[in-house]
């Protein structure tokens, strides 16, 4: 019998131990002040209270290493310095509740230069209104977005140190954990993919191939913040679609990326084409543990995981080492306070402004 139910056992990871298993994933919030990649008080609010609500991490959303590597004009940036102090003060803020701050890295690659989802308009934002001209592995558009100029090795190279300095930045900025964004169709999901993927260099073809842009981008990261430092990349774990991206390459992938210093796997799925496929409450669960099986290091589940009976089976199940709760944390910000309500657990770091609400 479990005294502590498994969602509220710690999670050790390098010199970083996490207080339980709830951690909130990356969700974009195209929020950025004057479209200079600032965080703002949108984002204090947005992040600080997940953190109070008992969140065992929270990882800030896709920030662009560079201006052209952003999803929309209005998405975070972490190419300078002004954008790593606005993210300080809110990753000070979250240490004071308690969680563990992370932030996710991302190049958009192709789906770059975007408006934003809830604005009027849709597709490219033209350059005379602030968006710029994309890039990607090759000269193939994602389906109904512009065609992408392809990257040359120099090209790779940059990004590759964006990616490098960004991650410096991020730890100076005091965040406890670093993320590379590979999935969801963005820039390294596209070398990836043989959807996106038509090269015929070093960087294309093979899958040894297609996945050196991914592991140059984890190794440079890697050296650049250290041995101390958790490492995550979220991949998509298959493309949906027998042309694209499989199950079995990802797991190969991913024990290359272990090999070279990544602790944990943020395993999602899709977003390179616009495939239908099949979704259900904790859909994507079954990927995250082939590759926890398969490559032998922790991963975590995503997807449609909105109950916390749902959510402790799966961690004490061993499916998963972590559950990344999104959209029902946007519903429920409190939702780690409430699960420990609903499996009969009082953690100790409930606020005590708010303790009068859990007797």
């Amino acid at each position: 019998m479990h005294s502590v139910p498994a969602l509220f056992e710690p999670l050790t990871l390098r010199s970083l131990t996490v207080r339980n298993r709830i951690w909130i994933p990356p969700m974009c919030q195209y929020s950025a002040a004057d479209r200079d990649g600032v965080a703002t008080d949108w984002h204090l609010a947005h992040l600080g209270t997940f953190a109070r609500g008992g969140a065992g991490a929270v990882i800030v959303e896709a920030t662009g290493v560079s201006p052209e590597g952003r999803i929309s004009p209005e998405d975070l940036g972490l190419w300078d310095d002004a954008q790593a102090q606005a993210l300080a003060r809110i990753v000070d803020f979250m240490h004071s509740q308690g969680a563990a701050a992370g932030i996710q890295l991302a190049h958009a690659g192709r789906k770059a230069s975007t408006y934003r989802p809830f604005a009027q308009e849709s597709g490219n934002v033209p350059q005379d209104q602030g968006g710029w001209t994309t890039v990607g592995p090759s000269v193939v558009a994602y389906p109904g977005l512009a065609e992408p100029q392809a990257l040359g090795p120099e090209g790779i190279s940059a990004i590759t140190q964006a990616f490098a300095d960004s991650a410096e930045r991020a730890v100076q900025a005091g965040f406890d954990l670093i993320e590379i964004h590979a999935a969801h169709g963005y820039l390294l999901h596209e070398f990836l993919s043989p959807l996106s993927n038509q090269r015929t260099d070093s960087y294309g073809g093979s899958l040894e191939n297609r996945a050196r842009f991914l592991l140059e981008v984890s190794q440079a990261v890697r050296a650049r913040i250290g041995e101390e430092i958790p490492l995550l990349v979220r991949v998509s774990a298959t493309d949906w679609t027998e042309q694209g991206l499989s199950l079995g390459e990802t797991v190969q992938v991913v024990g290359w990326l272990k090999d070279r210093g990544v602790d944990l796997i943020d395993v999602s799925s899709g977003g390179n084409a616009p495939v239908r496929f099949p979704i259900g409450p904790g859909y994507q669960v079954p990927l995250a543990t082939s590759i926890r099986e398969q490559a032998g290091i922790p991963v975590a589940a995503v997807g449609l995981i909105t109950d916390p009976t749902q959510a402790e089976h799966i961690v004490f199940t061993g499916q998963a080492d972590v559950v990344l709760i999104g959209r029902e944390a946007l519903r429920d910000p409190h939702f780690a306070l409430h699960a420990a309500q609903h499996l009969g657990y009082k953690p100790d770091y409930l606020p005590g402004q708010y303790e009068r609400a859990y007797r």
